[in-house]
């Protein structure tokens, strides 16, 4: 029996690394396809250099092909601009506009590395590097890197929602100071660590955590929620 479960890995294995970069991709994008609209539950955790914000419950809406609204109980929703949703589904809408660069496999986590070269020579968009879980067809990490907002980079844990590349858990981070403020506005934030740093200091990560739940998925989603 372990010799079969051993062969089937391998197997498994092979299979996964000889699919092309582009039949990758359109795995992923089959399981994003299925999902017109969501609405979900969470607990979202904000730590950014000008703004520390508490732990809040929030509802999470999405509709085709980009409508995205997260609504704080907290009254406090900090996610920058250009974040492609948090969720990829922006970066999919159409993968026939990218050139893809197959670079192998991760050697930690043996996920697939692919990056993403957009043919638009004036999108925002300058490269996207996904890092692909090939058995499961689903993305695991992604970095992106704009023209005007920086790189923002996500994490993804998966669970009940899978089959439809819905996460459990997103990690969101970004580098602060290429978040522009006002004019004239900084903020101190305390980390902990009893050392206060501004935004003016160097650049410094912040992060945006949202615990999914409760996910209701094509059940619509009015149009009241995005105005």
């Amino acid at each position: 029996m372990k010799n079969f479960l051993l062969a089937f890995t391998l197997l498994m294995g092979v299979v996964a690394q000889a699919q092309t970069p582009e039949e990758l991709v359109r795995s992923i994008k089959s399981k994003l396809d299925r999902v017109s609209n969501y609405s979900a539950t969470g607990k979202m955790k904000t730590n950014v250099i000008f703004l520390k914000a508490p732990i809040a419950k929030v509802q999470v809406y999405f509709r085709k092909p980009d409508q995205l609204r997260i609504l704080n109980e907290k009254g406090i929703s900090f996610i920058p601009k250009g974040s492609m949703n948090m969720d990829l589904s922006q970066l999919f809408i159409d993968p026939a506009g990218f050139d893809l660069l197959d670079l192998g496999n991760d050697k930690k986590t043996g996920w697939r590395i692919i990056k993403l070269l957009p043919r638009d020579p004036v999108s925002d968009v300058v490269l996207s590097t996904i890092y692909v879980d090939a058995a499961a067809g689903l993305i695991r990490r992604s970095s992106t890197t704009t023209r005007e907002n920086g790189t923002f980079e996500l994490e993804m844990s998966y669970g009940t929602y899978a089959e439809y590349g819905l996460a459990d858990k997103v990690i969101f981070s970004f580098n602060s100071q290429e978040y522009k403020l006002p004019k004239g506005i900084t903020f101190d934030y305390d980390d902990g660590s009893g050392k206060k740093s501004t935004s003016t200091g160097k650049p410094t990560k912040g992060r945006v955590e949202i615990y999914y739940s409760n996910y209701q998925i094509n059940k619509g989603v009015p149009d009241s929620v995005f105005r």
